[in-house]
């Protein structure tokens, strides 16, 4: 197995991005819960240990602290903001509020390059997010950065290798911030870039086929990226043990159920049973418009098409799903993490206990891009490994407001025309996203000579490596304008069309 880095999780909304950056570098990372004992870390042979940011304070009264015992296992420890403040307030140095809260861009002053800024720039932009800082080393500590609000920016003590950050440099607004986790992995800890999507295959049929044994397993096959790769890595681990389930719940795109039959069912020969329910959600989903409401039922009745699967399918053991590191982050439940909920995810938080089907989730520990590798690896076609994410819930959380029918087929219509406009210029393959957005609200348009007070469309275009960072894209004014022009030309009930240009964060892809 591939040596680890643990990322000690204080409920940083970059927790999974540091994980990522440390994974571009071809070094295997693990998040473990900030309460993890050393003894744990030690005995699972972890190299270097990252405490990431967070939102508490170390003055607030249920403050996350770690085990103290990670400090003697000899291993280098790197503080992000948060974890900084840790390493100050445990290790006798001193903490304090700062004037005001630091958050967006500021510069870094390196007064010591020393092995964490090696071979850098003397003054970098970086990106803040605090509102306590250091103001007293903790003994042994020296500092070797400084920013306009922080004299303690950045500092080490080399001899126990100890290093602390008071900013981000896993977010692109920190510049050089590849580089300065490449100087901690492979500089501090020694470590060596063994971690390839060759490999997680390997482990990864190994641990399917000893999970599984001779047991079934049934799939919820969307089509997507994710349930994609999910069935092509669990078909190479156990064949004809594998079920795909594909439930037709009338929030598809546009031809997506035709084409998931011609690829899996005939081109990949794979055990495929189609389901149409859409009649079922859309029922369920009828006058319910909070979007919280709708993923959840979604979810449920998802879970109910799967019980209701077993008797036609026959006796399965499994439950497989193409659950992601991100899914996992943004459905993280305050009792068991420090960081806010900011919505569920569909396909995270367990199944019924009355299913009694285990579950199994190859892609759990994978960020997107990672996912793509694989399913190249696999043979997936280019049109499905790189085809833009889409969300469990489908359109439901697409249309804004009540899910009906209408509403859906002017989405559909109005997000063909995005996605055969964005092909047709090669913007598709150069985009992370790209879909439409059915909004609640009507406007006054004009067609022909007539008023007409029709609903609007959002275009949602943004670039992106791992989806817990995004921008939004500067397509060219002449495509925008193509889009909307044929979106209110050729979808009957569209009067308007809007550019969405918020990144993430503070916003998120989604719209819910």
């Amino acid at each position: 197995m591939a040596q680890i880095i643990a990322v000690l999780d204080f409920g940083s909304q970059y927790t999974q991005v540091i994980a990522r950056r440390v994974r571009e570098c071809q070094v295997y990372s693990k998040i473990y819960h900030y309460t993890t004992p050393a003894e744990t870390l030690r005995r699972e042979g972890v190299i270097g240990i990252i405490l990431s940011g967070g939102p508490s304070s170390v003055f607030a009264r249920n403050a996350p602290l770690p085990d103290r015992a990670i400090f003697d296992l000899g291993v280098p420890v790197l503080g992000i903001c948060y974890g900084l403040q840790l390493m100050g307030h445990l290790l006798q140095g001193r903490v304090a509020k700062s004037d005001h809260r630091e958050y967006g861009h500021g510069t870094l002053a390196i007064k010591k390059a020393g092995r964490l800024f090696a071979k850098l720039p003397k003054k970098l932009r970086v990106w803040n997010s605090h509102g306590d800082r250091l103001i007293r080393l903790p003994p042994g500590f020296v500092a070797i950065g400084t920013t306009e609000n922080s004299l303690y920016a950045a500092i080490e003590d080399r001899t126990r290798n100890f290093y602390g950050i008071q900013f981000h440099p896993e977010v692109f607004h920190t510049e050089c911030g590849i580089d300065i986790y490449k100087n901690y992995l492979f500089g501090i800890c020694g470590a060596k870039p063994d971690w390839t999507m060759r490999e997680f295959i390997h482990h990864a049929v190994r641990d399917l086929r000893r999970q599984v044994g001779r047991g079934r397993v049934l799939l919820g096959l969307s089509g997507g990226v994710d349930s994609s790769v999910a069935a092509a890595l669990l078909h190479k681990a156990i064949g004809r043990q594998l079920t795909c389930v594909f439930v037709d719940n009338g929030l598809l795109r546009q031809g997506e159920r035709e084409a998931v039959i011609a690829l899996y069912k005939k081109h990949f020969h794979i055990d495929l049973r189609v389901i149409d329910a859409a009649a079922l959600f859309l029922r369920r989903l009828r006058g319910v418009s909070d979007p919280e409401r709708k993923r959840k039922i979604i979810g449920r009745t998802f879970i109910d098409v799967f019980e209701k699967s077993l008797k036609s399918i026959g006796h399965a053991e499994f439950l497989a799903q193409g659950t992601l590191y991100p899914d996992v982050i943004e459905s993280v439940s305050i009792d068991d993490n420090p960081a806010s909920v900011i919505k569920t995810h569909h396909n995270v938080g367990g199944l019924p206990e009355r299913m009694k089907l285990k579950l199994v989730e190859p892609l759990r520990e994978l960020f997107k891009d990672e996912v793509r590798a694989v399913g190249a690896r696999l043979g997936l076609p280019r049109s499905v490994v790189w085809r833009h994410p889409f969300p469990g819930p489908g359109l439901g959380v697409r249309v804004l407001g009540e899910v009906t029918q209408d509403k859906l087929d002017i989405l559909r219509r109005a997000d063909a025309i995005l996605h055969e406009e964005m092909v047709r210029a090669d913007w598709y393959w150069k985009v992370w996203q790209s879909f439409c957005v059915f909004l609640p609200v009507k406007s006054v348009g004009v067609v022909g000579d007539e008023r007409n007070y029709a609903w609007v469309i959002a275009l949602r275009v943004v670039g992106s490596t791992d989806a817990m960072t995004a921008d939004w894209t500067r397509l060219p004014l002449d495509l925008v304008q193509k889009i909307s022009s044929r979106i209110t030309n050729e979808v009957r009930g569209v009067s308007r069309v809007v550019y969405d240009v918020s990144s993430k964060p503070p916003a998120t892809i989604e719209w819910e």
